[in-house]
């Protein structure tokens, strides 16, 4: 009898313990820059378990809903990502470290920009001093370049060269934060799923200038819950998808 009642208690204590682990409730705490009294604003805060996600202010002050044993996952670009336990209902420090081998991946693109800019240096060393679209005042000062630039082949090959450099670097801008591996994290789908609904859904470079990281994560949840309720997903991507990108009808 008394081992019974032992039994009854210990599952009672262990119910009881399971029910407070369990039990919800807000953390809240500052993210800063590893050995640095900098704060860090705009980081991704994830709660690997119920996948919620939300974003440090402009101070690095957060707070998400946790549970005890929730891990917490916090992400910004050019910082390496930062896994903390929920252990205790208290506030926490998080310090998170800058990523130095990104200094690379900046060279890089600034290497992209030199070369479109290398290009077109080129083409000032013929002659072409405006890229194809002289203002008013050079027919006043150098009528015949004026001219040249204006009618020319060469400013011709110029202006669609600026053109095309100019899409470059705003498509390479909107691929670095419009990314398949944000996607998949706000909308919590696999990279496939991502990738099929970014087909469907991607801000232009004017968008992404007016948008900080917490206002693209609400556009992106909002267009994806448009996107998940649709019963004809396949049609919306193809009304959707850039030109650039669509498969050939072929003729009949």
């Amino acid at each position: 009898m008394r081992y019974k009642f032992v039994t009854i208690i210990m599952l009672c204590l262990s119910f009881l313990v399971k029910a407070h682990a369990q039990q919800t409730f807000v953390v809240r705490g500052v993210i800063s820059r590893s050995v640095s009294v900098e704060r860090i604003a705009q980081v991704l805060i994830t709660n690997l378990r119920s996948r919620d996600i939300k974003m440090s202010d402009e101070l690095g002050w957060f707070s998400i809903d946790a549970t005890i044993g929730d891990t917490l996952l916090f992400s910004k670009l050019n910082y390496t990502d930062q896994k903390v336990v929920i252990i205790a209902k208290a506030d926490i420090p998080v310090y998170m470290q800058p990523v130095i081998v990104l200094d690379q991946v900046t060279i890089n693109g600034q290497t992209k920009r030199q070369e479109l800019n290398e290009v077109m240096g080129n083409y000032r060393k013929q002659g072409i001093y405006y890229n194809g679209k002289p203002p008013v005042l050079s027919f006043l000062t150098s009528p015949l370049t004026g001219i040249y630039e204006l009618f020319g082949k060469g400013p011709s090959n110029a202006r669609r060269f600026a053109n095309f450099s100019k899409g470059e670097l705003e498509y390479a801008e909107i691929r670095r934060r419009y990314s398949v591996a944000l996607v998949a994290r706000v909308t919590n789908t696999s990279d496939t799923v991502a990738k099929k609904f970014m087909e469907y859904y991607t801000p232009s470079y004017e968008d992404l200038k007016g948008w900080n990281d917490y206002e693209l994560i609400k556009q992106i949840r909002k267009s994806y819950e448009y996107y998940d309720k649709s019963a004809d997903k396949e049609k919306l991507q193809q009304l959707n998808q850039p030109t650039f990108i669509r498969p050939k009808q072929e003729q009949p």
